[in-house]
Formats: C-alpha cells, sequence, structure tokens
C-alpha cells in the first residue's frame, strides 16, 4: 500500500508538471498576443541605461521600498521565489531517490546555509504579507486591496506558504535521512524541526510525498495562472522585467512631467496637417486598441496592490476614480476583447454573441456608478470606465509615484480624454468656460490681454517689458539675465498678484537684470492639455513659442508650477528648448550668494510658525522638493513643521488636471483635505492662537488660491491661518533689513 502511495504521488506530480508548463506556455503566447494589439512604442533608447534602471528597480525593490515594512518583506519573498527554484529541481529527483542531492552542489555548506535562510526569511515575509491583505479586510473603501481581487491575491500568498514549508520540511526529513554521511551544519537551520528516531523506511516515503507535494502546489500555480491571464496579482512576477525595461523615461523617472504627443494609428498627429489623417482615425484612446502595445503591457502587469488608491487624492474624498479600478477595468477589457480583434473582419459575425457584446462596448460612458441598479444590456455593464471617475482625475501624479511596476496612469487618462473632447465632444459643461477663454483671451479667465500689466501698477520701480515703448522696457532678452514668465494667473488672479510682485521686488532688490512679456504673453497651454484639449494647446505652444523665440529667451523663471513644468518638459516637443527655474530656486540660490538677506522679526515679535505644501507639478512632476525648503529654513526666527503626507508623498490641492476649474460635487473637496492636514500640523506645532500666526506655504498659484478657499471654509473658532506663497514670506523678512 505504501507503495501504491509513492508511485501515485509520483505520477500524480509528473502529470501535473507537463500539463501546468503546457499550459503555461500557452498562456504566454495568449498575453503575448493581446500585447501586440497595441500600436507602436519607441520605448528602445538608451538601452544600456534601461537595464541599469531595471536591474536596480526590480533587484533592489527602489519603488516597492516606498512602503519600507511591505516592500522589505516582498524583497525576501521575491528572493524566496527565485532562488528556491533549486529546491523545486531537488524535489523532481527526490521523487526517485529520496537521498537526491543537486550535482555538483551536494552538500555544500554554504548553499545549504543560504538555502534554509532563504526560505525561513521567505516564511516569515510571505506570513506577513498574509497578515496585512487579511488585516485590510472590512475596511471597506478604507482599504487599498478595495476592489482587488483578494482571493486570487491570497492564493498566491499561500501558494508560497505552502512551498517554503515544504522546503523546510524536506530538508528537515533529510538531516535524519542522511545522518550518517552529513552533519548539523549541513542543515543549520532545520534538523531540530522533527522528532528524532523516525524510521529510515517511514523518512524515504515522507520525503517523497512532501517532494511531490512541492511539486504540485507549484504547478498548480502554473494551472491557475495559464487559465487566468489577468490574474496581475500572479503574472506581475514575468511581465514587470519588461514593463521596467520600457518604461517612458529610460533615465528611470517615473512617466510623469511632460505628457507623450497626442496619437492616432500609433503615430504622433502633426495638428499643422490634420487633413492628412486618416478619416476613420481616433485621436487619443477610444477603444482599447488604440493603446500602444507598452499601454496593454501595462495593464496586464497591474499587481493589483491598491498603492495608487491609497495615494489618490479622488479615492480619498470619496470620488468613484481609483487608478488601480480603472487599469483593472481596461485590463479585462482588453483580454475580453482580444479574440474579437484576433478573428478576421469577415468572421466576427459568427462569433458567440457575448464576445461580440464585448466588442462593443465604449471605453468611457455610464457604468451605473452610484446607482442602486447598474445600468446594463443583457448583464454586461456598458462602459468600461464612468465618466465620473476619469473627470476626477487631477493628473497629480500620486497614482504613478506609488505604482511598483510603473504603470502611467496619467498618460492613460489624459490619453481617454483627449478621444472624449476631440472625437466626441464630451466633457464636463463647467469647462467651456475654461475653453472659450483659451481660445478667444488667451488665458483661463476669460480677461482681457490688456489688463495682464496691472500687477505692476504702482510697483516703486520699473518693470521692463519685450517689445514695449517705454523707457525701461527692452528690444530682446540679449542683455537680460531672466525672462520672468508671470503667468495667467500671476496677471489675473488678485491672490497670485501678490506672489508676482513680491517676486519682481526680490528680482531688483538683488539685482537680477529681468523682462517680461507683457501682452505677448498668452497661457502656456497646461490646462488645456491635461482637459484633454490638444488642438487648443497646440495653438497656444506654438503662438508662445514664436514668441519666445523672437525674444530670444535663454533662461525662464516661472512662478506657477504647470506653466514651469509645460515650458519646460512639453514645450521641447515644439522644438523649443530653454532653461525653466521656479522662482523658489532663484530665489534660494540668490539667498545662498548673499544677494538677498533675509532678517528676524524685532524683538517681542512673534515668528511664525509654517507648514510646507508640496504643489504637485513643482514636486512630482519636477522633482523641486528641497529649494523652497531650504528658503523657509533660511528666514530667522521661523519654524518649519512638516505634514504628515509631505514631499513624494504629499496631497493635491484638487486644482491640476483642469480641475482648477470643474466643480467639484462629488465627495467631500480635495482643497478641504489638505487644508484640515495642514492646520493641524501647525496647532501640533503650537500655532493654536492668533498670537502665535501660522501660515501655510506654497509655490504654486494654483494651490494657493484652493489652500485659501479651504481655510475660508474652517468652522469658526479655528485659529487663524494665512496662505502664502514662499516668495512673501522671504520678502517680508527681507524688507526687515531696510
Amino acid at each position: 500500500m505504501q507503495q501504491v502511495v509513492v508511485h501515485g504521488s509520483i505520477v500524480v506530480a509528473l502529470a501535473v508538471s507537463v500539463v501546468g508548463v503546457l499550459m503555461f506556455a500557452r498562456a504566454v503566447r495568449t498575453i503575448v498576443g493581446v500585447v501586440s494589439l497595441g500600436g507602436p512604442a519607441r520605448r528602445t533608447d538608451q538601452p544600456r541605461q534601461r537595464w541599469r534602471n531595471m536591474l536596480t528597480e526590480t533587484l533592489g525593490h527602489t519603488r516597492m521600498l516606498q512602503r519600507p515594512l511591505v516592500g522589505a518583506a516582498h524583497w525576501f519573498v521575491f528572493v524566496a521565489f527565485g532562488a528556491l527554484f533549486f529546491t523545486l529541481i531537488t524535489a523532481y529527483g527526490q521523487l526517485f531517490d529520496p537521498r537526491f542531492v543537486l550535482p555538483v552542489v551536494g552538500h555544500w555548506k554554504a548553499y545549504a546555509w543560504a538555502a534554509e535562510l532563504i526560505a525561513w526569511a521567505g516564511l516569515l515575509a510571505i506570513g506577513f504579507l498574509i497578515g496585512v491583505r487579511l488585516s485590510q479586510r472590512g475596511r471597506g473603501r478604507a482599504s487599498r486591496f478595495f476592489g482587488s481581487h483578494g482571493g486570487k491575491g491570497l492564493y498566491v500568498e499561500l501558494t508560497i506558504l505552502g512551498i517554503v514549508v515544504c522546503v523546510l520540511l524536506l530538508r528537515a526529513m533529510e538531516a535524519q535521512l542522511l545522518a550518517g554521511t552529513t552533519t548539523r551544519w549541513d542543515f543549520p537551520l532545520t534538523w531540530f524541526l522533527l522528532p528524532g528516531g523516525l524510521g529510515t523506511a517511514g523518512l524515504e516515503t515522507a520525503v517523497v510525498l512532501v517532494a511531490a507535494a512541492k511539486i504540485v502546489i507549484s504547478m498548480a500555480w502554473f494551472v491557475a495562472l495559464a487559465r487566468d491571464t489577468t490574474m496581475g496579482v500572479a503574472w506581475h512576477r514575468f511581465t514587470v522585467w519588461p514593463n521596467v525595461w520600457f518604461k517612458r523615461e529610460a533615465s528611470g523617472a517615473p512617466a510623469l512631467g511632460a505628457l507623450p504627443p497626442v496619437r492616432a494609428g500609433g503615430e504622433p498627429v502633426d495638428f499643422d496637417d490634420l487633413d492628412a489623417l486618416d478619416e476613420d482615425a481616433r485621436l487619443g484612446t477610444g477603444a482599447i486598441e488604440d493603446f500602444s502595445w507598452k499601454g496593454l503591457l501595462d495593464l496586464t502587469s497591474c499587481t493589483e496592490c491598491g498603492r495608487c488608491q491609497d495615494a489618490c487624492p479622488a479615492w480619498a474624498t470619496d470620488k468613484p476614480l481609483s487608478p488601480k479600478l480603472v487599469v483593472m477595468g481596461l485590463r479585462d477589457h482588453a483580454y475580453a476583447k482580444a479574440p474579437w480583434l484576433q478573428t478576421p473582419e469577415a468572421e466576427r459575425d459568427a462569433l458567440p454573441e457575448a464576445l461580440r457584446r464585448e466588442a462593443a462596448r465604449p471605453l468611457v460612458g455610464p457604468t451605473g456608478y452610484g446607482e442602486p441598479d447598474p445600468i446594463t444590456i443583457d448583464g454586461a455593464t456598458v462602459a468600461v470606465i464612468d465618466p465620473d471617475a476619469l473627470w476626477s482625475c487631477t493628473t497629480c501624479g500620486a497614482c504613478v509615484q506609488a505604482c511598483p511596476v510603473d504603470i502611467e496612469h496619467v498618460d492613460h487618462i489624459v490619453d481617454l480624454r483627449r478621444n472624449q473632447v476631440l472625437m466626441e465632444s464630451e466633457f464636463p459643461a463647467s469647462l467651456n468656460g475654461l475653453f472659450k477663454g483659451l481660445e478667444s483671451k488667451g488665458n483661463p479667465w476669460n480677461a482681457s490681454p490688456r489688463t495682464r500689466m496691472d500687477w505692476a501698477k504702482d510697483l516703486p520701480f520699473p518693470v521692463p517689458v519685450v517689445g514695449g515703448s517705454g523707457e525701461h522696457d527692452v528690444e530682446d532678452l540679449s542683455g537680460v539675465d531672466y525672462l520672468f514668465w508671470v503667468g495667467c494667473a500671476g496677471a489675473y488672479d488678485d491672490r497670485a498678484k501678490a506672489t508676482t510682485r513680491a517676486v519682481a521686488e526680490l528680482l531688483h532688490t538683488a539685482d537680477v537684470s529681468y523682462a517680461v512679456l507683457g501682452k505677448g504673453e498668452t497661457c502656456s497651454g497646461d490646462p488645456a492639455r491635461r482637459a484633454g484639449n490638444e488642438l487648443v494647446f497646440q495653438q497656444l505652444a506654438a503662438q508662445n513659442t514664436e514668441t519666445l523665440r523672437e525674444a530670444g529667451a535663454t533662461k525662464i523663471v516661472a512662478t506657477c508650477a504647470h506653466c514651469l513644468n509645460t515650458l519646460k518638459n512639453e514645450y521641447p516637443q515644439l522644438g523649443l528648448s530653454v532653461e525653466v527655474v521656479h522662482h523658489t530656486q532663484l530665489l534660494n540660490r540668490l539667498v545662498r550668494e548673499g544677494r538677498l538677506t533675509p532678517v528676524a522679526p524685532p524683538e517681542g515679535e512673534q515668528a511664525r510658525t509654517i507648514t510646507y505644501h508640496d504643489p504637485c507639478y513643482l514636486g512630482r512632476h519636477n522633482q523641486v522638493y528641497e529649494p523652497p525648503r531650504e528658503l523657509l529654513g533660511a528666514l530667522p526666527g521661523t519654524t518649519v513643521a512638516e505634514m504628515p503626507r509631505s514631499g513624494k508623498e504629499s496631497f493635491c490641492c484638487g486644482a491640476g488636471g483642469a480641475r482648477m476649474w470643474m466643480e467639484e460635487d462629488l465627495g467631500t473637496r480635495i482643497n478641504a483635505n489638505r487644508t484640515e492636514e495642514a492646520v493641524a500640523t501647525l496647532a501640533a506645532a503650537g500655532a493654536r492662537t492668533a498670537e502665535v500666526p501660522g501660515a501655510i506655504a506654497t509655490g504654486c498659484p494654483f494651490c494657493r488660491t484652493m489652500l485659501t478657499d479651504g481655510v475660508d471654509a474652517l468652522p469658526g473658532g479655528t485659529a487663524p491661518v494665512e496662505v502664502l506663497d514662499v516668495a512673501q514670506l522671504l520678502l517680508e523678512s527681507v524688507r526687515r533689513g531696510r
């Protein structure tokens, strides 16, 4: 009977192995076929840098370690997954010879120690990760696993748990079985796991059975993967390598900053020659096949870990947008529609009705979100993504920054918006005013271009204008240090005007020569582009690039983080490359050089307590974190308190992605969430009363507007808090020295 059990175990293990390998190979072919349906994506520049980045990011888990404990545990599981492959080979040998050891390696003590250390570390790590997953249950939307396929994730984790337990048991049994030819040092961390005195025959049978179990657990996992090509929680172990290698930025930076050009049929669109487009061409992403192959690889690689969801300001304020659920929905739709796309057009009518319904689903449209009975047609949800989810995105980039497998969420969301605006003319009604103002007046405030220089009225020093006719105006920028890009907010918004005037005065005080474009400046185009209106962006950008070339601009300083990003990162797509710095960067340098000298408050005057809010388009999109902080730190007598969410993990103000001009009528307000955090931080640092003034500092006019509105909406009795630009705080300190 014992032999029957042993032989049966061997047969089962080998049979499952054959089935698992064959099914896995077929699934790989399926995934490659689906990804190949996407359009072209040129991601092969700087191959050495790409290899270096991929190896650093994957082997070093650099992005996973943004959450140190979970990242470290995942690294040990990752190492165990790869390193313990050799124990799987050993298990196959043990089916036929319980005393089998790997050739060459044999009982090499270094291998024995490494294998057992890795197995124990893997056991502890996977136990910790299972605990993390289970601890998130019952938390609803507060759980980052909300909406994920939790059962699949738990299955994968239990598979790893089962494998490492089998490895440790096998090592413990080998220690007794080979006791006559080995020592405890050959099994340093497992020899004590089993009681002594087990018979030889029983040990041999047990080794075969546990080895067979290890093989069956491993191969069953391959079978499960093969049956579900959308199981990202398992497949990412294989797809992450190419997904990281082919990421947008060869440098390894996340896909932030510039947005890619609009594509049709996989190729960039020339907006100067739209008539050359095929009449059936779609701009942006209107169907799943409009994604590039890299986009489809992105969708395939999603691990459903929910880090993007956890970081998303829209999700945190009870809006329908979850970057994770968007990616999962698109992925599931891509794999469901793939057979239809892979079938010749003449044969599609013969396909099953369910498949034809899936192929007909629009990417964006009513999904029944928030309705008691979701809108369906024959049981299939009408659209993949709800418009409320699509337009809730602030393009802050928190999802991209958090993603451990480098999914390019913002690029995909904006491409969906582009199709909605340019092809379907479907967008929130509140954007009509934005588009009208940009097209007719060159600014989102719909204000007269003649008033662009009103901010400079009554300044006690001249502000030179390029091409102006005044005494201090300049013909071009050849003899000027910087072009001061004022921006629409800096020219038209009363609060932002104070920042513009402060920067102008500081530059004048530091004897930095500068000039502005005056009425020659128009909107950079950022809100149009992030709202999906690429046509308006191209018109504005073309006008500005021509103006900048004629003026001879080489160095620009900007106070608006959005203008900075557009001028620095997106205008090169139109052939204009200039040095662009944020005003906090320039002012920080001037303080360091001694050209601006901050002075402490007079004795008896209470110094400010300040907390700094990182603008998303200054921080995450352009990696400018330290200059504003160094500048605030240089203000004598000032206390700077960091908010819990700061730096790369900063929380959005809610204005990006053209949300500044859209109604926020879903969930709670993003700016209120951020303002409450800032006020709580100031209170904890001692700014609780009018006698101990508190201030929220920022470096972007959009942020200042949103946070000021947030402060104004605070309940009565809250300690007074000002929202000021860093430049205003510096000017206040510099003026004391006069």
